[in-house]
Order: C-alpha cells, then structure tokens, then sequence
C-alpha cells in the first residue's frame, strides 16, 4: 500500500516533534510545521533522508563542529538558519 501525501507529511511531522532528544525535537518540530506543506518531492525526499540521520549527529551539524552529509547540507543549512531566528525572537 502506498503512503498518501497527506499520511506522508503527518508522519514526517511527528518524527520530527519525537526524534528522541529534546534538542531535536525543538529544532525539528517547529521546522517541520513552517515548511513541509511548501516543499517539492525532491526536498520531502531529503528530509526524510535527514530524518534517518542520528541526532547526536545532526546537532554537530547544526553547531558547526561537524560537517553535514553532502545531499543533505542545502537543507540542514535552511534548518539551521530556522532555528537560529527562533532563538534570537524568543
């Protein structure tokens, strides 16, 4: 059976809200919520690549200590730059 598009981004966006640290979950989630509905197949491919990456990983990224696979540093970049209005708004 194939997923849906709705059934997609509602998975999509609950894996991004229970990643398994709260740190993620608090870049994630908020992302997710902005910016799902606007992307193309290609950019729901990504994230659900960037999706299946560990967190401890994907924090290094967002941080800087780490270098970003490469098909997912475009997106990870997008998220980050998200993330980091958020905190300066808040």
């Amino acid at each position: 059976m194939t997923e849906t598009a709705e059934a997609r981004l509602k998975r999509m966006r609950m894996r991004s809200w229970r990643r398994g640290t709260k740190e993620m979950d608090l870049v994630l989630g908020p992302w997710a919520d902005a910016h799902l509905a606007e992307l193309d197949a290609a950019e729901l491919a990504l994230y659900d690549l960037l999706l299946e990456e560990n967190d401890q990983d994907l924090m290094a990224c967002i941080f800087g200590t780490q270098e970003p696979p490469a098909p997912l540093a475009g997106l990870l970049a997008r998220i980050t730059d998200f993330a980091r209005a958020r905190l300066m708004q808040g």
